[in-house]
């Protein structure tokens, strides 16, 4: 009788966590497997014949394909572009936030608002802002300028410009974790640190900076995963282009998988695009030790 309650004792916590991995297990498990599987076969147009075994035929065609390289670079240059000034802006916002100041809390609502915005509807709002007669060029004539910026028809500007949309919709997510973080500072280092002649914005690289070096940390894994992953503003704003400026990595794997129904090849991009994820994470672990 004892060694049966032990054993359901000892099982019990596997009972609760069952029905989650079931479900993990259809959506996310099988699937995961089913991709892997897929980068080594090839299907033809007719998907009721079993897929064809062609080894790493996929990933030498991969290997070869220049715009998978350029995706690559583009994937690259969003994530410098993006994780800085979300990592600095969204601290500086978070300090500005915890000051004890009157309404402080509708400057909160308001810099948060964007992070509850739906991607499509700020993506529609992004794009009448960026038209070649929007608020921006409407501006920009507004100096004297005669002509405008092309912000999402030139391959110079379209991908910076969707950057923009990108930090304006994480700011307020990424604040809300570095106030978590802020309050949890006693004022009374603050005031020693006054005491000992560091005041003003000094005071914050004295004292803040060192004592949220793991929240910066966070903030700046969770960013780069974000934005190695970009697609939604992409999508909405520029559909890859112009001329491939914008298409990221996971754009151009959706392209294939879902346009061109060429599912084998966008799971070989898949399988590399995890890989990546995965030495990105392993760093970033290591990294956090030091932290």
């Amino acid at each position: 009788m004892m060694n049966n309650f032990r054993f359901w004792h000892r099982i019990q916590p596997y009972l609760f966590l069952l029905p989650g991995l079931i479900v993990l297990s259809i959506i996310v498990f099988f699937p995961a497997i089913q991709a892997f599987s897929l980068s080594f076969t090839r299907f033809e147009y007719d998907l009721t014949q079993a897929p064809q075994w062609v080894g790493w035929a996929n990933f030498e065609r991969l290997s070869q394909d220049k715009l998978f390289r350029q995706t690559i670079i583009n994937t690259l240059l969003y994530l410098v572009g993006v994780v800085p000034p979300l990592v600095i802006l969204s601290l500086f916002l978070a300090i500005l936030v915890n000051q004890k100041i009157k309404a402080i809390n509708w400057f909160r609502t308001a810099y948060y608002t964007p992070v509850v915005i739906s991607m499509v509807v700020a993506g529609i709002a992004w794009k009448a802002i960026y038209w070649s007669n929007g608020i921006l060029n409407q501006f920009w004539f507004s100096l004297g300028f005669k002509q405008g910026i092309p912000w999402l028809t030139s391959p110079d500007w379209a991908i910076w410009s969707v950057m923009i949309v990108t930090i304006w919709k994480g700011l307020g997510y990424y604040m809300v974790i570095y106030l978590a973080g802020l309050q949890g500072i006693s004022p009374e280092l603050y005031e020693a640190a006054t005491i000992d002649g560091s005041d003003g914005w000094r005071k914050h690289w004295d004292i803040t900076i060192p004592l949220m070096k793991p929240y910066i940390f966070l903030v700046a894994v969770i960013s780069a995963l974000s934005a190695t992953k970009v697609f939604e503003e992409i999508y909405l704003l520029t559909q890859g282009g112009p001329r491939n400026a914008t298409k990221t990595v996971v754009f151009y794997l959706y392209e294939k998988a879902f346009k061109e129904f060429d599912i084998n090849y966008a799971s070989t991009m898949g399988l590399v695009l995890f890989m990546f994820i995965l030495i990105l994470s392993i760093a970033n672990l290591f990294l956090s030790r030091r932290v």
